[in-house]
């Protein structure tokens, strides 16, 4: 069974990129460019993980990540944010958002499927 990644990204290069990567390594990839159609998608059509951007034009991924996780549909799906703003606190305040944990960008391509599989064992 393929397992279903929401990858919620703006930057069309990005997007590309971690749809090319995940898709060898065995995903099915549905790259959605908003955090506001990421909601309603998600509840339509549950993913099994979701890659989420932190900086979306908006409502930004960590709004959204609240926002999925008081949603009783969709509140047990993992959300890893995905950040090119790794500062200090930047943990602290994505967890406190709802996600799981977070990939700063760039981002590892020969890791991502692996990271990805770990949140989705509960590792």
């Amino acid at each position: 069974m393929q397992l279903t990644v929401m990858l919620v990204e703006d930057n069309q290069m990005n997007s590309r990129l971690v749809e090319y990567v995940l898709e060898r390594d065995g995903f099915v990839v549905r790259t959605i460019d908003s955090a506001e159609e990421a909601v309603r998608m998600a509840g339509a059509e549950p993913p099994d993980i979701i890659l989420m951007d932190i900086q979306l034009p908006g409502m930004d991924g960590l709004e959204a990540t609240g926002r999925l996780k008081k949603n009783p549909a969709t509140a047990k799906i993992p959300v890893v944010a995905i950040t090119a703003h790794a500062m200090r606190g930047d943990e602290e305040r994505i967890r406190a958002a709802g996600c799981e944990g977070y990939i700063s960008k760039p981002i590892n391509t020969r890791e991502l499927a692996n990271i990805l599989r770990k949140y989705l064992s509960g590792d």
